[in-house]
């Protein structure tokens, strides 16, 4: 693919699925903190070339990083691609059973602590019932 196409893959991926994302919350900015070109080939990598991929649905892309964070216990960046899996479609009841599955493999308080970044995100997005 040639880099204008990738760049702008970047961007349409960065916007479906960080759109509700504060600024100050997206990695890519505390990348850009530290070195801007670095920042700009890693967006262009894990955005552009990882997350735009076609091989598989967006939705189901987003349920297996939710998956993958909540075993790992990463809720910060969990938050972030909870957020991109209710923008691509996700439903919250789909994400929290995700949640509920890796219970068996990463235990109940990672299980608990994902649970609870699902919470805070969709308290943010107003979108808790």
């Amino acid at each position: 693919m040639d880099p204008k196409e990738i760049a702008k893959k970047t961007g349409e991926t960065a916007k479906l699925y960080f759109s509700t994302v504060k600024d100050e919350d997206k990695p890519y900015n505390l990348w850009r903190f530290f070195d801007k070109d670095l920042a700009k080939d890693m967006s262009l990598y894990i955005t552009g070339q990882m997350y735009a991929r076609e091989k598989i649905p967006h939705t189901t892309r987003q349920l297996i990083t939710v998956a993958a964070l909540t075993v790992l216990s990463k809720p910060e960046e969990l938050a972030l691609h909870i957020h991109a899996a209710l923008n691509v479609g996700c439903k919250k009841q789909e994400i929290a059973e995700v949640i509920f599955q890796t219970s068996i493999y990463g235990g109940v308080p990672a299980a608990n602590t994902a649970l609870s970044t699902l919470k805070k995100v969709l308290e943010e997005r107003g979108e808790l019932e």
